[in-house]
């Protein structure tokens, strides 16, 4: 979710080589493949995040080990580089700190008011219908509506589905030293940042405390995601250093492709979706809270064929991916929108039923409604640019 609306002033990589006195250049165009695969995720979120809900067996974690959260954070570390990175050579450094310091406290705010709004409407719904949360914010609503909202706004307390913004605050705030020690030398950033991601795996007790878990522990572990931020904004500036497309290599690609095609096989609900099994193993789905192995090779795999696709790069432009291309400009908002209808999902699913009238109207109304409301700031956008 990071502010995309501001862009690099020059490649970043050349960026990351030069001093503090280069000049500025001209400004790049917007990577349109970022904000259409992040509208994607988004639209995918909600789907998600609404439990017994019929599209779900057919969003990305049904044809592989990686789902949308880890486009979402690898986009996160590609965006904070692409409206950061230059920046701090065009305004200073402090003038960039401020920047970021500013997009930290909207996101912190938006976590804020979701929280709220998730505990009113959520004791509300209990009150009238006696029914109670199966999960999400029962935990927080069992310490009491106020304990658990302090505990919550102190992130100390971080319920299902209202758990990834906080790990995108903290990582957003370690950008600048992120983004420093890439100017020193991105392999080195990469294999420290990957050191931090084995040791979360490894020692499964290093994880920052969450009262709202049955572990103890943010189901976003963030010594492990932030592996994927990192490479998100390495991927950037290979990705600017080849003008938009990464390194096609056959073997490379055909090896890909290959484990791809063994993800989808384990990653398919054969039986949910009345077929035979097709699994090469039986074996538990690839653990998502510290990005096991498995699912961090997938994202990288589906990562390195988008990005070195030309015809990916031709279709994200296109005029009908742009209702998905401005949820994805206008991420907190519609992560956020996604995340109120979600609820309302939940709530009628779990009063009345998922049954399949009820299933459209939530899905096609939370669809519309994140579309519509993406649409409507991309236009405001350019109505407050063509005022300058």
């Amino acid at each position: 979710m990071s502010d995309v609306t501001l862009q690099t002033a020059e490649p970043t990589a050349s960026l990351l080589k030069a001093g503090p006195t280069t000049p500025p250049a001209s400004r790049q165009q917007r990577d349109a493949r970022v904000d259409v695969i992040r509208g994607f995720a988004l639209l995918t979120i909600f789907i998600d995040h609404i439990p017994a809900n019929a599209p779900a067996l057919f969003t990305l974690h049904n044809f592989g080990f990686s789902d949308a959260a880890e486009i979402f954070v690898l986009l996160a570390g590609y965006s904070a580089m692409v409206a950061y990175g230059g920046l701090f050579q065009r305004a200073g450094v402090a003038a960039t700190l401020v920047r970021i310091a500013r997009r930290c406290l909207k996101i912190y705010l938006f976590q804020a008011v979701l929280l709220l709004a998730t505990l009113l409407i959520v004791r509300a719904w209990m009150d009238l219908t006696g029914l109670v949360p199966r999960f999400g914010v029962r935990p927080l609503l069992e310490m009491g509506l106020l304990p658990g909202l302090l505990r919550g706004l102190m992130l100390n307390a971080l319920p299902n589905y209202l758990d990834i913004l906080p790990l995108y605050i903290l990582l957003l705030a370690l950008f600048p030293a992120i983004y420093f020690g890439l100017r020193r030398g991105v392999w080195g950033v990469l294999a420290l940042s990957g050191t931090i991601w084995l040791a979360a795996n490894v020692d499964h007790s290093l994880n920052l405390p969450n009262a709202a878990a049955v572990d103890d522990g943010w189901y976003f572990n963030p010594f492990a995601w932030q592996f994927l931020f990192v490479i998100g904004a390495a991927l950037s500036i290979a990705v600017q250093a080849r003008n938009g497309l990464l390194p096609r290599h056959p073997i490379v690609t055909a090896v890909v492709w290959g484990f791809l095609f063994y993800a989808l096989l384990q990653a398919v609900p054969w039986s949910d979706w009345g077929l035979p099994d097709l699994r090469p193993f039986v074996m538990a789905a690839p653990e998502k809270s510290r990005v096991s192995p498995l699912r961090l090779l997938h994202i990288m795999a589906l990562t390195s064929l988008v990005f070195a696709s030309p015809a990916i790069l031709q279709i994200s432009r296109h005029r009908w991916l742009r209702p998905v291309d401005a949820c994805g400009r206008h991420s907190l908002e519609i992560f956020a929108v996604g995340c109120m209808a979600a609820l309302g999902g939940r709530i009628l699913y779990r009063t009345f039923g998922p049954t399949w009238p009820l299933q459209v109207a939530v899905n096609l109304s939370g669809l519309a409604l994140m579309l519509g409301l993406g649409l409507a700031l991309d236009a405001q956008a350019r109505g407050r640019r063509n005022r300058r």
